[in-house]
């Protein structure tokens, strides 16, 4: 199915509007951007979804704490109204809790209900890698560790199956502008030792001094956390398209070769 990879490479590529005859489907003027951008929505609430790829986003993302059932009727009706609204919508769930009694039928349970990809923290358990679940991909959090022998360490997880990208756990909120090639190096060794495709997380403060610092990590997806407020999630959505935007296109005007694409090989 590989619905990440295909979300990946649709961030990079402008769409134009415009529909297919008189029934066709109205599609929204896209530009090119450096990044996909992924809305995760902290409870999985009727509605929050559509409205977050109304206004612009190019995947949703909900929390689940592994334990209550039935949010997962709410999840299918959301992934539903997604899909009406954007046929090849990248559909995630970020798993928190309830991880020792996940097993084969719950996550086929979720690939049922239309979940395309699943985000694991580090310390779940190592025999849901091992299970094999057709179209529902993995993507597991790795987190920054200081430590000389870190990378090499995490270099390990390449050897694994079945992980279509990770969600690097890099703690740059507050100070992603301001770090030093010393530091960046540190966590460019990292991105380097995984060789997935990555997503990070960013918070609603992201300045252009800072995306650009991410963009150095090769970042294949950043995720946004949504907010109580539709009105305030909605500006926050279009101004971090509009940055990813900038960057894409300033990368594109540079007389040298970007960076090269950290996809698995």
């Amino acid at each position: 199915m590989a619905k990440l990879q295909d979300m990946f490479t649709q961030a990079h590529r402008a769409q134009g509007g415009g529909g297919m005859g008189f029934v066709g489907k109205h599609r929204t003027e896209r530009k090119a951007r450096a990044a996909a951008l992924v809305v995760e929505q902290e409870k999985i609430v009727a509605g929050s979804a559509e409205a977050a790829l109304k206004a612009g986003a190019d995947g949703v993302l909900f929390k689940w704490d592994g334990k209550d059932k039935d949010q997962l009727d709410t999840l299918k009706t959301e992934i539903e109204s997604a899909k009406a609204h954007k046929e090849n919508t990248a559909t995630g769930l970020h798993i928190t809790g309830g991880l020792d009694k996940l097993s084969s039928e719950t996550l086929k349970e979720l690939k049922d209900l239309g979940v395309q990809y699943v985000i694991l923290p580090f310390n779940a358990p190592a025999r849901l890698l091992a299970l094999e679940t057709k179209d529902l991909e993995k993507v597991i959090v790795v987190p920054m560790r200081k430590d000389e022998n870190y990378p090499l360490y995490i270099r390990n997880l390449t050897a694994f199956e079945h992980i279509a990208a990770v969600l690097l756990d890099f703690d740059l909120t507050d100070k992603v502008g301001q770090l030093t090639i010393e530091e960046i190096l540190d966590y460019r060794a990292v991105r380097e030792a995984v060789r997935f495709p990555a997503f990070i997380q960013v918070n609603t403060s992201l300045s252009e001094e800072d995306a650009y610092t991410i963009n150095t990590l090769g970042i294949q997806a950043v995720i946004l956390s949504a907010k109580e407020n539709d009105d305030a999630t909605r500006d926050q959505i279009k101004a971090l398209r509009e940055l990813l935007e900038k960057v894409h296109q300033d990368e594109n005007d540079k007389d040298g070769p970007s960076l090269p694409s950290l996809g698995r090989k």
